[in-house]
């Protein structure tokens, strides 16, 4: 394995690979997993490092660490060895211009989406077995970037609740103490970059659930403009869900949106595209100018308590966006603004048909978690009227929600309620308080699932017990390029990155 030395030249491991001498000097680091994914892919097309090594390192450290964070429920060694034993090829056949742009970057999938030849869990017992015939259409667009998959990350059964415990694998856990929560329904896919066992990953956001656990682990975690990413084949009728990155700076979570992007047939929506010959990381090299910024940081009539220490940490967010130049300015809380107090209720309906939407043999009900099947017995018992109902007043507070905030360039709230919270938080109340529960730590994150604006948590500070804490903004419909910009500005004044888990290096 190669090792790094920052300011000097090291002689690496004599191999047909790499036998002479390496330049890596990225900023003092000594292993692989520092390295962000864009510094990565470049040692790959210049013949620095390989992507075998890459994908043997990656392994190691899941083979050694993950029994203490359970990031991933499925492993596939043989699989992303094979696939980058192929990238190798490339590297040595292609010339560097024709090479694709994450070729042998290793990008675990949450284990709600389909990979060719893969176990699919969907987080639940019923579906412990299965085995996925076909690759999602985002993860034909990763394999067509060049990216090798090391497995499946963990999630809560259907992706149905804000944390990552399931009958089916043993919990996530935060790498920055594990005794608590990475949150949810990504959780697997944040604890999983956070410790250092992928150097980006694939998560869904269908209320939260890239926002949340990038939150709790201190990483970059983007929600793209509903449409922008195709979900095929999987039906979401509502456009509450969809994928998108988590990553520990801006500009691999960039990288991933420019390959994951695009529609399918069939697509429901469809996001604005980018101009012309445009990507999402030329947003990154661009100073956001001036920008008007709306903010919030209250719950509204719902009058869910906001932690001390996320409203210190939104305070400070509001100074450091003024300090860089920006119009920062109150806005009305949107659920009271724009829903009339009724969001929470409609919101809930949704969800409810969501958690009913995979099949499941009627006489293996009884075998989902006690959330879901309370779930879908409420799907059941709501009658087709009602449903409607509810999704034509949230169609209305969206009317308005998006009406009200176009003036502004973004808007900034928390990411949560509170900072991370311990395993097993959740449960153990019934299945009605355990909803509760989560909706009181994630009051500000569904909004924008509803709304389809993009969305993004910023890994901007840390609590006084030293656990991350985002910070949240959110962008016109189809403005991903603007939050990229802002985001990037926002890393260079307070970087993130050199802040790891007490278990970074072992």
């Amino acid at each position: 394995m190669i090792t790094f030395r920052s300011g000097s030249l090291e002689k690496c491991v004599p191999s047909s690979w790499c036998p002479g001498t390496c330049p890596l000097t990225w900023l003092g680091m000594t292993q692989i997993h520092h390295l962000p994914a864009h510094r990565l892919v470049a040692m790959v097309h210049s013949r620095e490092l390989s992507p075998t090594e890459i994908a043997e390192h990656c392994l190691d450290r899941i083979e050694r660490y993950d029994h203490l964070f359970g990031a991933y429920i499925t492993v596939t060694p043989e699989k992303v060895l094979e696939q980058a034993r192929y990238a190798q090829k490339r590297v040595m056949s292609d010339t560097p211009d024709a090479l694709p742009p994450l070729l042998g970057l290793p990008v675990p999938v949450k284990d709600l989406d389909p990979v060719a030849g893969v176990r699919i869990t969907h987080g639940s017992t019923v579906f412990r077995d299965a085995v996925s015939p076909i690759d999602s259409d985002m993860v034909a667009r990763l394999r067509a970037a060049g990216a090798v998959i090391p497995g499946k990350t963990n999630t809560p059964e259907f992706g149905s609740s804000c944390y990552t415990e399931n009958a089916v694998a043993p919990p996530s856990r935060n790498p920055w103490n594990t005794d608590l929560s990475p949150g949810g329904s990504s959780g697997g896919a944040a604890a999983a970059v956070a410790a250092g066992l992928a150097p980006v990953a694939q998560g869904s956001d269908g209320g939260g659930s890239i926002r949340i656990p990038a939150s709790a682990c201190g990483l970059f975690g983007l929600k793209p403009t509903r449409g922008r990413i195709s979900g095929a084949p999987k039906p979401d009728l509502v456009g509450l869900s969809t994928a998108g990155p988590l990553t520990r700076d801006v500009r691999d979570a960039a990288l991933l949106l420019n390959v994951m992007s695009g529609p399918g047939p069939g697509d429901h929506f469809a996001a604005p595209p980018l101009p012309p010959g445009e990507t999402f990381t030329d947003h990154v090299d661009r100073e956001p100018g001036r920008l008007r910024i709306g903010c919030y940081a209250t719950t509204g009539s719902a009058g869910i308590p906001v932690h001390p220490d996320v409203l210190s940490a939104h305070e400070e967010t509001v100074r450091l966006l003024t300090d860089l130049g920006h119009e920062v300015e109150e806005v009305p809380t949107p659920g009271d603004a724009h829903f009339g107090g009724s969001f929470m209720e409609d919101f809930q309906v949704l969800w409810e048909a969501m958690a009913s939407a995979t099949p499941v043999d009627p006489e293996r009900e009884a075998e989902l978690s006690p959330l879901n099947q309370w779930l879908r017995e409420r799907a059941r018992a709501t009658p087709v009227p009602a449903h409607i109902a509810a999704c034509a007043r949230l169609q209305r507070g969206v009317r308005s929600l998006v009406a009200a905030t176009e003036p502004f360039d973004a808007v900034l709230s928390p990411t949560l309620a509170a900072p991370p919270v311990p395993v097993g938080h959740f449960t153990g109340g019934g299945p009605e308080e355990e909803f509760a529960r989560m909706t009181a730590f994630t009051p500000f994150t569904s909004v924008h699932n509803v709304s389809g604006q993009p969305s993004v948590s910023v890994p901007l500070h840390w609590s006084r017990e030293g656990l991350p804490i985002g910070a949240m903004l959110t962008g016109r419909v189809g403005g991903e390029g603007t939050l990229l910009s802002l985001s990037a500005q926002l890393e260079r004044a307070r970087p993130w990155a050199h802040r790891v888990p007490p278990r970074w290096n072992g």
